[in-house]
């Protein structure tokens, strides 16, 4: 692989997985220490990457903290989609010739399609894995989703990645199209606690603990062809 494209790896590794010190890197691309300090420096060079202060808790251990590596904002752009401000633009116009409520109804269009190819692979997991089908779902679509136990009881939901970053910081209704989605999905409540599009790190939406979500199962609606719900 050439230097660009290993140097490419590196900076999608932070995206998904940061912030990560330099030493899990090595060791998931097989690289040197020297070799990945070369790529962290040209990154960081680049602003595609910056140092983050590691998190200590309890008594701080002695010797120098190990230093993460997160991904900045320019970094993020990079991975994007392109034709943001076409996007934006075409939305705009839709609110005002439509109103507001035309946004939201191709927002829900949108997500209509991610919903039906979820549906099933949601469905076919068992009830406790099934936010992590939904991630991984996620993640084969580019949003580097996973899955982790809440602290306060419950599964949170994070996406480390959002293609439409730029359109949903406009326009809100991409993002509450997609919650929608996947409170149906889950068939469960759901709550969105933090948005790459408001500037948080990371899409991070809590999903209800097992009980509610047993309790709201049979309430799910289904998913037919053309986006209609039975």
């Amino acid at each position: 692989m050439t230097e660009r494209g290993t140097r490419a790896r590196v900076a999608r590794l932070i995206l998904e997985h940061g912030p990560v010190t330099a030493a899990a890197l090595g060791e998931r691309l097989g690289l040197t220490p020297a070799g990945v300090r070369r790529h962290l420096d040209a990154l960081l060079g680049e602003e595609m990457i910056e140092v983050r202060q590691a998190r200590t808790r309890g008594q701080r251990a002695r010797g120098r903290p190990a230093k993460l590596f997160g991904i900045t904002d320019a970094g993020r752009s990079a991975f994007e989609h392109t034709y943001d401000d076409l996007a934006t633009g075409a939305l705009r116009f839709l609110a005002e010739r439509l109103g507001e409520e035309a946004v939201a109804e191709f927002a829900r269009e949108q997500v209509s399609d991610l919903e039906r190819r979820y549906q099933p692979v949601v469905d076919a997991a068992p009830r406790e894995a099934q936010v992590r089908a939904l991630a991984e779902a996620l993640s084969g679509d580019g949003y580097a989703a996973s899955a982790s136990k809440a602290s306060v009881g419950g599964e949170q939901l994070c996406q480390h990645h959002c293609p439409v970053a730029h359109v949903a910081a406009v326009f809100p209704q991409l993002c509450e199209a997609e919650t929608e989605a996947f409170a149906r999905l889950l068939g469960t409540p759901v709550q969105r606690l933090a948005t790459i599009a408001h500037g948080d790190g990371v899409c991070t939406t809590h999903v209800s603990p097992d009980a509610l979500s047993v309790q709201n199962a049979s309430k799910r609606p289904r998913i037919r062809e053309g986006g209609e719900t039975k």
